[in-house]
């Protein structure tokens, strides 16, 4: 198997599914690692039906915990021999009022958005760095890494901190040839954190539930909130070569909400 290998990091559900999903039609072959291995094993025998051959695997993964990210490491190792993309889409957000928030919801968010974050990159760019590959290495990080989020504390802190992660990657991996860059989301209005949240937002805004995805339509230019498939464009470009001169960039998929 000579095929480029993707390793995406929460692909065992929603956007990270997704991800995989399209990574695989285009022609990469996917490690599929999630928290929930039975998830991330029913993505890649999904993937493996509908391209009618073996390309991607299933690995159980809490990417908050060391020695997991090395075993995951490891294991993919073993079976693909290779590293070329890893896709760092695990993520988890819980809103509550500064005045409010419990510690232990902040630093579970640091744990899972930054911590996970920086130990994949480390383990998957020690497999880079050691074939020689001129790797690539995304974030998948939101609007709320460049603009503070209300209720949100944890969460925008940890996509801050995202965002220099990613730039002090660049710097350490750019003699290798690795570039390492993070794409900024606006909200996922379909996802199942974005709907998680809705009764909070309703609350906060003081709405009825239902009409609280218009509210966040309305804040958008383009008039729409953000689509996996918007996603997995700009990741396309970014793990491929015509983007080989761009590194350390956090690039906005936002409708135009956000333009910096």
């Amino acid at each position: 198997m000579s095929s480029k290998v993707a390793i995406v990091i929460g692909g065992g559900q929603t956007l990270g599914a997704f991800l995989s999903q399209g990574l695989a039609e285009n022609g990469y072959q996917v490690a599929v690692a999630d928290l929930n291995g039975a998830n991330a094993e029913k993505i890649a025998q999904e993937i493996n039906h509908k391209q009618g051959k073996n390309i991607a695997q299933g690995f159980q993964v809490d990417a908050t915990n060391e020695q997991s990210v090395i075993a995951l490491a490891q294991n993919v190792d073993r079976a693909f021999g290779r590293s070329d993309l890893l896709v760092y889409s695990a993520g988890v957000a819980k809103a509550s009022p500064i005045t409010q928030f419990p510690l232990k919801d902040f630093e579970f968010s640091v744990a899972v958005n930054l911590t996970g974050y920086f130990l994949c990159a480390r383990e998957f760019a020690k497999l880079m760095v050691r074939d020689g590959i001129a790797g690539r290495i995304i974030q998948i990080n939101s609007k709320s890494g460049k603009v503070g989020s209300k209720h949100n504390s944890g969460y925008s802190a940890a996509k801050f901190g995202g965002v220099g992660l990613t730039q002090s990657l660049a710097l350490d991996l750019a003699d290798k040839g690795i570039t390492v860059n993070s794409l900024m989301l606006g909200n996922l209005l379909k996802s199942p954190m974005f709907q998680s949240l809705i009764p909070q937002y309703a609350e906060k805004l003081g709405i009825p539930e239902d009409q609280v995805e218009q509210v966040y339509i309305d804040k958008v230019p383009l008039k729409r909130g953000c689509d996996y498939q918007d996603v997995l464009n700009v990741l396309l470009f970014y793990a491929s070569e015509k983007a080989s001169y761009c590194t350390g960039q956090s690039i906005n998929i936002t409708g135009g909400q956000v333009m910096f």
